[in-house]
C-alpha cells in the first residue's frame, strides 16, 4: 500500500441542469477520518462516487487531486450502500472478490482473519441468500477492508448492523483504517460523533464543519464530549432540515 495522501475534492455538481449541490471544497486529512452527514439528497453518495471515479448521473465542475499528485480513482476501495455481492459466491469468495477481478492471488491468511473478527467464520461457506442483512453488510465491509488501499470511501457502512455489533465493527473498521484518508458517509450523529476525526454536515448551498472530540477515535459511546458533539450536530441537521 502506497502512503495515504491529503485529498482535496473542489467543485458543483447538476443534474439535466439544475444544482446538486453548490460548489464545495472537501479537504480529506491524510491518515483521518473525515465524517460527512447530511440530508437525502444532498449529494453525499455523489460525492464519493465521483472521487471513487465512477457513473453517478450527475455533471460535475471542478477537481479532485491527491497531495502527492498521483491519481485518485485506482488507489480506492468503495463500499456502497447496497452490499453488491456476488449472489452465487460464497463469503470468502465475495471477500476476496477484488484480487480475483485483478487476476492476482488473494491474500487468504488477511481474508481468513476478517472473516473471524467480522464474526463471519460459522457462515464462510454460505451464499449471500442464506445470510441475514447485517451479516450480507459486514462480508461487503470485509471485503473493502481486504482491499488494503490507502484512500477509502464508506457509505453508511454500518447502518444494517444492530447496537452492538454495530460499535464492535466501527472500533475494528477503526482499527484496521487508522492510516488511512477516510470518507464516511452517515446520517447518525452518534457514528459521526465517535469515529470522526474532522465532521463535515453537507447541504445542496455547501459545507458547515462541527468540532470534534478532543479523545482519540473511535470514542466512547457515553463520554461527555462525544454526547455533546452528537446533540450539537443533530441540532444542526435539524436546524438545516428546518
Amino acid at each position: 500500500m502506497t502512503q495515504s495522501p491529503d485529498l482535496t475534492f473542489s467543485g458543483s455538481a447538476t443534474i439535466s441542469g439544475v444544482s446538486l449541490f453548490a460548489p464545495l471544497t472537501l479537504t480529506l486529512e491524510a491518515g483521518q477520518w473525515t465524517c460527512l452527514l447530511g440530508g437525502s439528497g444532498v449529494g453525499k453518495t455523489t460525492v464519493l462516487r465521483l472521487i471513487a471515479g465512477l457513473e453517478t448521473g450527475a455533471t460535475f465542475t471542478g477537481q479532485i487531486t491527491a497531495s502527492d499528485g498521483l491519481p485518485v480513482a485506482k488507489r480506492v476501495a468503495y463500499m456502497a450502500q447496497d452490499d453488491l455481492l456476488l449472489p452465487w459466491a460464497s463469503v470468502a469468495q465475495n471477500v476476496s472478490l477484488g484480487a480475483r477481478l485483478r487476476g492476482e492471488t488473494p491474500d487468504i491468511a488477511r481474508r481468513d482473519r476478517l472473516i473471524e473478527r467480522m464474526r463471519l467464520q460459522d457462515h464462510v461457506h454460505k451464499k449471500p441468500a442464506e445470510l441475514s442483512g447485517g451479516q450480507r453488510q459486514r462480508v461487503a465491509l470485509a471485503r473493502t477492508l481486504m482491499e488494503d488501499r490507502p484512500i477509502v470511501l464508506l457509505d453508511e457502512p454500518f447502518s444494517a448492523l444492530d447496537a452492538r455489533t454495530r460499535a464492535d465493527m466501527q472500533d475494528l473498521a477503526a482499527e484496521v483504517l487508522h492510516d488511512r484518508t477516510v470518507l464516511l458517509v452517515t446520517h447518525d450523529p452518534g457514528e459521526a460523533a465517535r469515529l470522526g476525526q474532522s465532521i463535515m454536515v453537507m447541504t445542496h448551498h455547501g459545507l458547515t464543519a462541527c468540532t470534534p472530540p478532543r479523545a482519540p477515535a473511535p470514542r466512547m459511546v457515553d463520554d461527555l464530549e462525544t454526547l455533546e458533539t452528537q446533540g450539537a450536530l443533530l441540532r444542526l441537521l435539524r436546524d438545516e432540515a428546518a
